[in-house]
């Protein structure tokens, strides 16, 4: 979601201190299934290994400073592939971009980058029902002197407004009547902060989890995070729904691992896993947040 939140438009009982990034293929025992593309559950379960990809973007999937794989979705596999028999994960880090075409050539097996559900992506993945959904905000100056707080400011307002290349929030700022001229891209989270430092954007708009990780980094430099809010587009209320993603042959891995997650939501431990990366409760799926629910759009 979010940051990145892309649209084009975010071992044992631990997974290993140190990740390898180096792209691992999964071959099947099946030949058949192997030809079709599916077969990996299978395959991982009898190797006790499966290899991920994500795109080093906190607070979703990224290495820390030791070189650790970590984030709210590593952290989930590391619960789930471990009830699933798979006790080792290795990851490769792809750009955001690029993680649906990695997958689909076996460059890995599952995304784990907190990837929003979308239709568009739906055509080419398979989706695992989502592990969050996400609210929009603005990080604005100090005191959010434009006023901000709502997805209508900042077109009634004539502000400018800073997104990330072929993230959602680009066109909801265009459907919600900011100016193409006003809407400004940007990289990554860190160019966008410093577009707005430099006085170039009024405001970042993204997902409230991503500007939360990105204000921890700028801490008493004069900036805030407005409340979350829900974009409304041609009437319906735009959440960002994060999930794994895995290659659509493989039917028999999604339906295991959305097995293990709604054991997760159920026994209330999924929020405890993302917790530490700035998830609350109000990221929590609800019941009837399903793939397919957001697969429709």
């Amino acid at each position: 979601m979010t940051s990145s939140r892309r649209d084009f438009l975010r071992t044992a009982v631990l997974l290993s201190a140190a990740v390898p990034l180096a792209a691992a293929g999964c071959s099947t025992t099946d030949p058949e299934k192997e030809k079709a593309g599916g077969g990996t559950l299978e395959k991982a379960k009898s190797a006790g290994t499966i290899t991920v990809g994500f795109a080093n973007e906190a607070p979703y999937g990224y290495t820390d400073k030791s070189g650790k794989l970590t984030g709210e979705a590593p952290e989930l596999a590391r619960a789930i592939f471990k009830n699933l028999g798979i006790n080792d994960i290795k990851g490769v880090q792809v750009d955001f971009g690029g993680l649906i075409a990695g997958l689909n050539a076996k460059r890995f097996d599952a995304i784990a980058a907190g990837m929003f559900i979308t239709p568009e992506r739906c055509a080419s993945a398979a989706f695992a029902n989502p592990e969050y959904v996400a609210k929009s905000a603005f990080m604005v100056k100090e005191g959010n002197p434009k006023g901000l707080k709502a997805a209508e400011d900042p077109g009634k307002k004539g502000v400018k407004v800073g997104v990330l290349t072929g993230a959602v929030e680009a066109g909801y700022a265009e459907k919600t009547g900011v100016k193409k001229g006003d809407i400004k891209t940007f990289a990554d989270q860190a160019s966008a902060f410093e577009g707005l430092k430099a006085g170039r954007i009024d405001c970042i708009w993204l997902t409230r989890i991503s500007l939360a990780d990105l204000l921890t980094k700028h801490k008493g430099e004069g900036f805030e995070v407005t409340d979350p809010f829900t974009p409304v587009i041609d009437g319906k209320e735009q959440f960002g729904a994060g999930a794994f993603a895995f290659r659509k042959a493989d039917n028999d891995l999604v339906t295991a691992w959305n097995g293990e997650l709604d054991k997760l939501k159920q026994s209330k431990k999924l929020l405890p896993i993302l917790q530490p990366f700035g998830f609350t409760q109000a990221e929590m799926p609800a019941a009837d947040d399903t793939a397919a629910k957001f697969c429709q759009g």
